[in-house]
């Protein structure tokens, strides 16, 4: 795929998924007043806000931001198969783990929240937390159905 044509998808998926992003903006911006401080991640397509305020930690995504209770999104933590007892594998990246999650809500959009929510929330169960976690672990697989060689958008 041409360089072209991957920026101009980034851009319509980014256009796609706004309404999800603006919601993780006014979380984000809400928690600068708490403490919390943002960063652009160009390698995660979104903007990050680090040391959000709430939450039992970790980080969630919505559309291209990502609001993460720590210092770095760059810290190692294990799947959520690992975390059931189910798998013992490494540690991931947490920033592997969501940017698989910001091209899911790329490609999905609005209907992101309702699929992920419908498949089981947050769990091992679900679908879209595996293929995050897979491509953490692989840089591949990040698309919950089908291929598990999917590259990023």
């Amino acid at each position: 795929m041409s360089p072209a044509l991957l920026r101009a998808l980034r851009v319509v998926g980014m256009a796609w998924t706004l309404p999800n992003t603006l919601v993780g903006l006014i979380a984000g911006t809400v928690g600068i007043a708490f403490g919390a401080h943002a960063h652009v991640r160009r390698r995660e397509c979104a903007i990050v806000f680090h040391r959000w305020p709430w939450g039992p930690g970790g980080a969630i995504t919505f559309g291209n931001t990502i609001l993460h209770t720590g210092d770095t999104l760059d810290s190692p933590c294990v799947t959520y198969a690992h975390r059931a007892g189910q798998a013992d594998e490494p540690t991931i990246l947490m920033s592997d783990h969501e940017r698989a999650h910001v091209f899911q809500y790329m490609v999905l959009g609005p209907l992101f929240l309702p699929l992920y929510l419908l498949f089981g929330g947050i769990s091992v169960r679900n679908r879209f937390e595996r293929a995050a976690d897979r491509y953490a672990l692989t840089g591949k697989g990040w698309w919950p159905w089908g291929a598990r060689t999917q590259q990023p958008v």
